[in-house]
């Protein structure tokens, strides 16, 4: 039997992707509702009985640019074959999206709360959240690396994913502010030169 009542006249993924990119480019806290609701194409009825409220609204935003756009840092780490190569892959494929001109400039999930008031905490922690989980999963990835011997046991895996994720937070700071795309490839050059130094490598296996 077909649904009863009126179908929902929006594109609810359509919509999600245009209050992503709003409060991408203007954070949640300087995110308005009428922002919103002409990214949205929607009213504001539509908006809270669909998505509930803003929070909720932006939380489902960050999930889909996690999936989305801001998927090149899991993709890098789960398709590269070396540790190495997954962390060069993460920082060139982000500054590529960072400075994609279709796009916000920067990292929604490092830009959209950087400084929240009290009362909006819960989503500065949210992005917070996100954050940590990226050491973490760099830090699994040198972990894998160690296990398939390409890394030495002893490698401080946590200091060397700090250095990363700390490299990649700061190249989409400086995309947010006009930085020139050929100065961030130039850091990357750097920090990836900085891999042997920072890694100890395995002895070759007899």
């Amino acid at each position: 039997m077909a649904e009863r009542g009126r179908p929902r006249a929006f594109d609810r993924t359509v919509a999600l992707r245009g209050a992503m990119e709003v409060f991408w480019e203007l954070g949640y806290e300087g995110t308005k509702l009428t922002d919103l609701t002409g990214a949205m194409n929607i009213n504001s009825a539509s908006l809270y009985n669909t998505f509930g409220s803003k929070e909720q609204l932006f939380r489902e935003a960050v999930e889909l640019y996690g999936s989305t756009t801001g998927s090149a840092t899991a993709r890098a780490l789960r398709e590269e074959p070396t540790a190495r190569g997954a962390v060069e892959a993460m920082l060139r494929g982000n500054i590529d999206m960072f400075a994609d001109t279709g796009t916000p400039s920067g990292c929604m999930i490092v830009l959209a709360a950087a400084n929240c008031a009290h009362q909006n905490r819960s989503v500065a922690e949210h992005l917070a959240a996100h954050r940590r989980g990226t050491v973490a999963e760099l830090e699994d990835r040198l972990e894998q690396a160690i296990t398939d011997g390409e890394l030495a046991p002893e490698t401080d895996v946590r200091s060397v994913a700090s250095f990363y994720a700390t490299i990649l937070y700061g190249l989409s700071i400086e995309a947010r502010d006009g930085v020139p795309v050929e100065r961030l490839r130039s850091t990357v050059d750097q920090a990836v030169g900085l891999w042997d130094t920072l890694v100890r490598q395995a002895a070759p296996r007899p």
